[in-house]
Formats: C-alpha cells, sequence, structure tokens
C-alpha cells in the first residue's frame, strides 16, 4: 500500500519579502519589435543597379576570352558573389523582409574592395597593360577589355561601397568575422597555385596575375608576395568593422 498524502494546509504562510529594489537590467530589443519593417524601393533598385553592374562586367569579359581562364580570376569570382548577395539583398529590401547575415554581405564588400584595390594598385598601369583575356591591345576609351575592367573593378566596387555607407545600418560588421573572411583568399591561393602546376610551362595564363607568378619569382618569393598581401586583406577587413562600428547610421534604424 502507499503511504496517504498527506492534506494541503488552508493557511500558507506569507514569504518575507525581498530586500531593496529589484533592477531590471537593460537588453537588446530588435527595432522589429517596435516599428514593423517597410519596404526600401529606393535601396532595392539600387542593389539591383550593384548587381548588374557586377554581372554586367563578368559577362563581357566571358564573351572576350576562355571561360576557363575567366571564372579563374579572384576579381570575377568577387564579382559573381556581389551579384548574388546584391540581388538576394535587393529583393529583401523590395519585400521588408530580414536583411542578409553580416558575414556574408561583410564579405562580398570585403572580396569586392579587395579586387578594386589591387587592380587599381597593382595591374591598373602595368606595362604591357593588364588583360583577363591575354589580349595586349592599349585599353582605350571603351574598348571591350577596358570597359569590362571598369565595370569589375572601379563601378562594381564602388557601388557596393555607397550601399554599405548610405543604405546600410551601421555596427552589423565584427571583429570575429574577419577570421572567417580570410579563408577565401587562402583557398584562393591555394587554387590558383595548383591550376598553374596543372597546366605546362609557358602556356597563356598559366599565371593569373604577376606577383603571384613563382616563374618569375620562384615560390618562396611567390609565398612572400602571397603573405604580404594577404596580411593587407586582413587589415583592410578589421578597418571595415571598425569602420562600419564608427560611422553615422544612414537609415536611422537596422533595415
Amino acid at each position: 500500500m502507499t503511504a496517504p498524502i498527506p492534506p494541503i494546509p488552508r493557511d500558507i504562510p506569507d514569504l518575507p519579502a525581498v530586500p531593496g529594489t529589484p533592477v531590471l537590467w537593460p537588453g537588446h530589443v530588435p527595432a522589429t519589435a517596435v516599428v514593423a519593417p517597410t519596404p526600401r524601393p529606393v535601396t532595392a533598385v539600387f542593389r539591383l543597379l550593384t548587381a548588374v553592374l557586377a554581372i554586367s562586367g563578368v559577362a563581357l569579359e566571358l564573351l572576350l576570352g576562355s571561360p576557363d581562364r575567366i571564372l579563374s580570376y579572384f576579381g570575377v569570382q568577387a564579382a559573381i558573389l556581389l551579384t548574388l548577395v546584391s540581388l538576394s539583398s535587393a529583393r529583401r529590401a523590395w519585400q521588408a523582409g530580414r536583411p542578409l547575415p553580416s558575414a556574408l554581405t561583410g564579405a562580398a564588400l570585403l572580396y569586392a574592395v579587395i579586387s578594386a584595390l589591387v587592380y587599381h594598385l597593382l595591374l591598373g598601369h602595368t606595362t604591357p597593360p593588364f588583360s583577363m583575356t591575354g589580349s595586349t591591345h592599349p585599353p582605350v576609351a571603351w574598348h571591350g577589355q577596358w570597359l569590362a575592367l571598369q565595370l569589375l573593378y572601379t563601378a562594381a566596387p564602388l557601388a557596393a561601397v555607397v550601399d554599405w555607407l548610405f543604405l546600410t545600418a551601421p555596427g552589423r560588421l565584427h571583429l570575429r568575422q574577419t577570421a572567417a573572411w580570410m579563408l577565401y583568399p587562402l583557398a584562393y591561393l591555394t587554387y590558383t597555385l595548383v591550376r598553374a602546376g596543372l597546366l605546362l610551362p609557358g602556356t597563356p595564363g598559366r599565371y593569373l596575375y604577376p606577383f603571384l607568378d613563382a616563374e618569375q619569382h620562384g615560390y618562396r618569393g611567390t609565398l612572400a608576395n602571397a603573405l604580404l598581401l594577404g596580411l593587407s586583406c586582413y587589415a583592410l577587413a578589421v578597418l571595415l568593422v571598425a569602420l562600419d562600428h564608427t560611422r553615422p547610421n544612414p537609415v536611422g534604424r537596422r533595415p
């Protein structure tokens, strides 16, 4: 037999009051809990334009050169990522959806800026002129190759920076994301060296970038150039995060 359940007492004594004033700790309240998200058509149209600029540069290069070679360039891959991120962000802005993760948008911004800086600082003034198709024709105004390079390395990255500065709320990028952003440049370095090793010496476009040309610099010099460039890219990533936390809010609230 089970033991009988004791009766519930009729009078339950009051618990003693907690001394002092209760403290309510502040917590983060998302903007969507206070203000309903609204469509942002201007932002959506601008991001769609950014995607058009980036993919137009890629398409023009593919029309002028070999797809295998063109798609192997860091700047082209960065432009494709920027296109996909901009299209998805445009749709969310038009439909008042939640923004894409900052780790993804920050990566697209960083790679676009890296490709633009590398081109304008290291490649844009070389002799013979830098060409992704192997053509040695001078980059005269409105020439197809010149136009493609300007779309990829000037117009599209500039549009991405404008979007970040004037159409995106600050404080979304974080220092912990910078290490993950460096994985793709590291993977690209491995890819481009393996790709060059699989091609016969003297093959056009074996080394896509002169500073990664192991035939000219040797592997030690090439890896030294890659290390210096990698450290510069990481410093740029940290700078973007710092600026993101100090710049004013252009949209008034998180998009």
